[in-house]
């Protein structure tokens, strides 16, 4: 389904009853799509216990309208406040993956955002492009087909412009997070490639309250492992009951 906001036309995978009084917003991460097998489990999991579970594919992502260049940070924010509005301001709790944690803590600050969940998040600025791509001004990306469970041999590719990266400077997201006062589950992960348990440890214990913090054995890519994704609905259902 396509959906028009103030700015954006975007593609949006949507369970529940839209008449809910609890929306809760999915947001993949970099280049994820809403299509893949951990957001609709989630998805589904939220929506049987009162939400109106939104996952999107960013702007200029997938099935959302425009070019691959509408994708940086501030378009990723500008969407998720718009989808809040566009759905009425209601209570929203923000769950992202990777890069979609990121901007669920940069989105906090929006005063209907009442609790975020960051599955296996990054925390400080995305890596730098490779030295091709700042030779020829974009980097080369590809992501596996839906519904994502495997890595196929068909793949879709992104040529992510250089902007992302300067855009991406402005924002701090680990320093909003520690100013956050609202509820947050923080969920990481034994094997991830780019934050170790560890360091995610380090981070909970900096932020503060109320919070929570589960450890799943999964590699960064967890949609890849269905324990992994039922592991991370379970620490869900007890971080709604904390907040109910």
């Amino acid at each position: 389904m396509i959906i028009k906001t103030k700015s954006f036309e975007l593609a949006i995978l949507a369970r529940g009853d839209e008449n809910a009084a609890k929306l809760a917003i999915l947001i993949p991460g970099r280049l994820d799509t809403k299509d893949y097998v951990n957001f609709v489990s989630h998805a589904e999991y939220l929506a049987a216990r009162g939400f109106y579970a939104v996952a999107f594919d960013p702007p200029g992502t997938w099935e959302s309208l425009g070019d691959i260049s509408f994708f940086t940070t501030t378009n990723y924010l500008k969407a998720i406040d718009e989808l809040i509005a566009y759905f009425g301001n209601k209570p929203t709790l923000l769950l992202g993956h990777s890069r979609g944690g990121t901007a669920a803590m940069l989105a906090s600050v929006n005063s209907a955002v009442t609790a975020i969940v960051l599955v296996l998040s990054n925390y400080s600025m995305p890596s730098s492009p490779d030295e091709n791509a700042l030779k020829v001004g974009f980097q080369i990306s590809h992501r596996d087909l839906p519904p994502g469970d495997h890595e196929t041999k068909e793949q879709k590719e992104f040529r992510l412009p250089l902007a992302y990266w300067e855009d991406a400077e402005q924002y701090d997201p680990l320093a909003v997070l520690r100013r956050c006062t609202k509820p947050k589950l923080i969920i990481s992960a034994t094997r991830d490639e780019f934050t170790s348990a560890q360091k995610v440890q380090e981070i909970y214990d900096s932020v503060p309250e109320p919070k929570m913090i589960k450890i799943i054995d999964s590699a960064h890519d967890y949609r890849l492992y269905s324990d992994a994704i039922e592991a991370v609905n379970e620490a869900l259902g007890v971080f709604i009951k904390i907040l109910s």
